[in-house]
This record gives C-alpha cells, structure tokens and sequence, in this order.
C-alpha cells in the first residue's frame, strides 16, 4: 500500500536539519553479587540475590533549534519525492551506528558467554553445597538414631532390672503377709494356753515360769506381727515408688521409641520417596524443648532415679530378710524355751503328785493300823471289865466278914492293889483310846487334804500336759514362718 499525501505538520516534511548524533554510551560490565543466601522454596524466594546490570542508556538526539519554516515547509509530494529529497543519516551515522552495534552485540555475548559459565559453576557450587549439606543431614540424623539407640538399650536394661526388682519385692510383701498370718496360729495356742491355766485350783494358780514365757512369747509374737506388717507397709510405699520410676523408664521408652521411629523415616527420605512434599514456614516454626544436653540429662535421671529406687528396695529386701531370720529365730528360741518351761514345771508337778500320793498311801497305812489299834484297845479295855468286877465283887464280899475276921489281911491288900491297877489300866487304856482317835481324825483329815492335792495336782497336770502340750506339740516350721507356702 503507498502512501500517497502526508500531513503538513509531520516531521519529516520540514527541511533537513543540522543534527548532532551524539555517540551511544560505552557498555557497562555487569556487576556480580554473589553469595549464599538461605533456601527458599519456589515462589517464596525473596528477590534479593544478584541481576545483571544491563542498562544501555540512549542519550536524547539533539535537534537543532527549529527555524520558522513556514515559508521552507515543503509542499505536499509523494514519499518517493521525498526520500529522495530530504536524507535522515549521513553513511558515517550508519558505520558508526552499526559498529556500536556490532560492539554492544560482543559486549553482550561475552557477558552472556561469562554469565552461562558463572551461573553452571553457581549451579554446580548450590548442587554441591545442597548435597552435602543433605548428606551432613542425614549422617546427624544417624548419629541422632544412635544417641536414641543407645539411651533406649540403656532404659530398656534399667526397666528390665526395676522390673525384676519390683517382682523381688512383691515376692518378698507376700511372704511377710503370709508370715503374718501365720503367727496367728501360734499366738492363739499361746492365748488359750494361758486361758487354759487360769482354771488352775488352789495353791497352782501360781504366776510360775511357765505363765511368765507364755506372756512373753505372746508379747514377742504380737511384736512380730506388728513388725512384720510395718515392713509391708513400708515395701508397699517403696513399690509406689518403684512403678513411679517404672513408669517414668516406660514413658521415656516410649517418647524414644517414638522419635525413633519419626527419624528413622527422616533418615529413610530420598529425594525420589514418594511422601515428601512442600511444607510452607516449617522452618521458621521452633516447636523444640530441649537441647542435647538437657535430653541426654533426662534419660539418665530417670535412669538415675530408677537406680536409687533399686537401691532402697534392695536394701528393704535385705532388710525383710534380716528380719525372717531373726524373727524365726527369736519365735523358735522362746517356743522351745516356753516348751521347756512346760516340761520342768510338768516334771515338778509330777514329783509332788508321786510324793503326796506316797504320803496318801502312807496316811491310809496309818489309818488302818490306828483302826486296829483302836480296836485293840476297845477290846482291852472291854477285857479289863471282867477281872475288875471280880476284883470288887471279892472286895464287896469280903466286906460282910463279921467282926474281926474284917481282917486287912494280904487278899484284903492284894485285892485293893489289883482294883487300882486294873482302873489305872483301864483310865490308861481309855486315854490312849482317845488319844488314837484323835490322831484317827488327823489322819483321816490329813488324808482328805493329800486327796484334795492330789485333784489339784491332777487338773494342773491335765491342763499342762494335756491341753496345754497338746497343742504346742506342733510349731509352723521356719520356711512357713518366713513366708514360703
């Protein structure tokens, strides 16, 4: 298409003008910034790392002034007239245009050319420094799972052993429980034993040797009980603590078990795993509690902590068991001594029995031979009668002699002597009668005491050895009095 008119007020329709082209500027060298900036994921990168600084400033053509060109202003004519007419550039302006051009293109390309090779070196530098700072990732991370392996060994070791401790100690309340119980039994043979001697009669209620182990064997079991019930209490409060470090030792296993787990996977990621993504201000987010040190720090005072625990228990264990075997020794020293006591005073008992039974024996002989002298004597003095009557029937008769024939002659004499001899006999006699009475009656008391001793001696006997030995005859055995079934 041509044009075939043009305005009267465009440019190019004046006169040529005096110009001066003025030179383009020299191209500057760009200026390279370069350094490490922090890794920004894309379309977050803050735009702050270095640009070339390829600015070509193009100086303004100077114009020459304009010149009142009314009168000089071309009139209107075809373009080809007008090209031919009025030339825009001399041929220098073109050489020198295109030289610049030809320069600004080498300066350009030797840029380009020096750019391309620091950007390869900037690509293989940030490759580099990326992989190794992965690689320095990931071997923290394995000497993190180490750390983490390493304290889990540790408090898997240490719950194994609080574990096994705590067993210890549950093994050892059970056995002081039992054993509690078990002096029950004891302890009520030794209530009844002194329930049973109190029905004792008489002069054998007597606070004796026996009474005296009885009440001190009772006093001594209680006191065990007692005893052994305060260290069960005293291991219950020490298991409280025990499962307080367990689980402390479990949560602690867990929490690493956990944190193993999250960096084993951490360790396991490639950058080809399929479950990584872009997570936007992670790394401004610092969700930490703990350094090194304080994480270290609290496995080993949990660990520290489960230590002093096993120590306490391990101490109370061997506490508990210091305890059976004094205690077991203690109940079976004053069970043969409360036993023997038993025995000495059965024994006494006894002897006094046979005793009072051989004075029994000897006080019934007695009797039977007062009887029969008392029936000697009844009989004696029935056969003084006779010779008695006799004797004062002749001195009666002889009375009635006449005058002097009432001789006091020899008969006369020896009769009188015969009447007082037979009734002194007979008052002797009649006085020994009573006298042997007497001592009758004391024997048959005498006898009725012996056998009122001898009942008290054979209920004291009964209830010692009896009642009272019959159920001490057996004792719990040392291994029941320790606790073990």
């Amino acid at each position: 298409m041509e044009f075939l008119g043009t305005t009267q007020t465009a440019s190019y329709c004046g006169p040529k003008k005096c110009c001066g082209l003025t030179s383009l500027p020299a191209v500057q060298a760009p200026v390279i910034q370069e350094c490490y900036q922090p890794y920004y994921l894309p379309g977050y990168r803050y735009l702050n790392s270095w640009r070339p600084s390829l600015f070509y400033k193009i100086s303004n053509i100077q114009t020459c002034p304009d010149e009142s060109s009314s009168t000089l202003r071309p009139p209107t004519t075809l373009p080809a007239l007008r090209s031919a007419l009025f030339s825009r550039y001399s041929p220098r302006d073109w050489d020198h245009s295109n030289q610049l051009q030809v320069r600004g293109a080498e300066a350009s390309r030797l840029w380009a050319s020096r750019l391309t090779d620091d950007s390869v070196r900037l690509l293989q530098d940030k490759d580099q420094l990326t992989q190794q700072m992965q690689q320095g990732t990931t071997r923290n991370l394995g000497q993190r799972l180490s750390d983490i392996g390493f304290w889990k060994s540790e408090l898997s070791y240490e719950l194994d052993r609080l574990l096994t401790e705590n067993q210890n100690l549950e093994t050892v309340k059970r056995r002081l429980e039992c054993a509690a119980n078990e002096v029950n039994c004891p302890l009520q043979v030794a209530l009844e034993c002194l329930y049973h001697r109190e029905k004792r009669i008489g002069i054998d209620l007597v606070h004796d040797n026996v009474e005296k182990n009885l009440i001190r064997e009772v006093d001594l079991l209680k006191c065990c009980q007692q005893q052994m019930r305060k260290l069960a209490q005293r291991i219950d409060l020490q298991m409280r603590d025990n499962r307080d470090a367990q689980h402390a030792l479990e949560r602690d296993l867990e929490d690493k078990s956990s944190a193993q787990c999250i960096d084993e996977k951490c360790f396991n990621l490639r950058n080809t795993s399929d479950c990584i993504s872009f997570f936007h201000g992670m790394e401004k987010i610092d969700g930490t509690i703990s350094v090194p040190e304080t994480w270290a720090k609290f496995s080993n005072d949990n660990i520290k902590h489960s230590q002093n625990m096993r120590a306490d228990s391990i101490r109370l264990r061997e506490e508990a068991e210091h305890f059976f075997e004094t205690l077991s020794d203690q109940m079976w020293r004053q069970f043969t001594d409360t036993n023997l006591a038993f025995n000495a005073r059965i024994s006494e008992v006894m002897d006094v029995k046979n005793k009072l039974q051989t004075q029994l024996a000897k006080t019934l002989q007695e009797i039977f031979q007062a009887e029969n002298t008392i029936m000697l004597l009844e009989r004696s003095i029935m056969a003084k009668e006779g010779p008695l009557k006799v004797a004062q029937t002749r001195l009666e008769c002889r009375t009635w002699r006449p005058n002097v024939e009432l001789c006091r002659d020899i008969p006369q004499f020896k009769l009188v002597n015969e009447v007082f001899t037979i009734d002194d006999t007979l008052q002797t006699l009649k006085l020994r009668l009573r006298e042997t009475q007497d001592m009758l009656q004391l024997l048959v008391m005498t006898k009725c005491r012996l056998e009122h001793e001898l009942a008290i001696k054979a209920n004291t006997l009964c209830i010692d050895k009896e009642k009272c030995m019959g159920m001490r005859k057996t004792f719990p055995c040392t291994p029941r009095l320790v606790g073990h079934t």
